[in-house]
């Protein structure tokens, strides 16, 4: 990891970011639009929330 430049934000997930996204849906087990969707439900990008909305929403 480079010292010197801006810190890279790793609890929120970054729309603009398509990696991050997919590897979010991968972990989870489900799509991309599911993602999407999770993170226009909660009005949040953080991880957290995204992942236990999901964990709720397959109960």
């Amino acid at each position: 990891m480079a010292t010197r430049g801006g810190k890279v934000e790793r609890r929120e997930v970054n729309s603009s970011q398509p990696y991050e996204v997919k590897y979010l849906a991968d972990k989870l087990g489900v799509s991309v639009q599911a993602i999407t969707g999770a993170k226009r439900a909660t009005g949040s990008n953080d991880r957290k929330d995204i992942e236990k909305y999901i964990k709720e929403k397959n109960k």
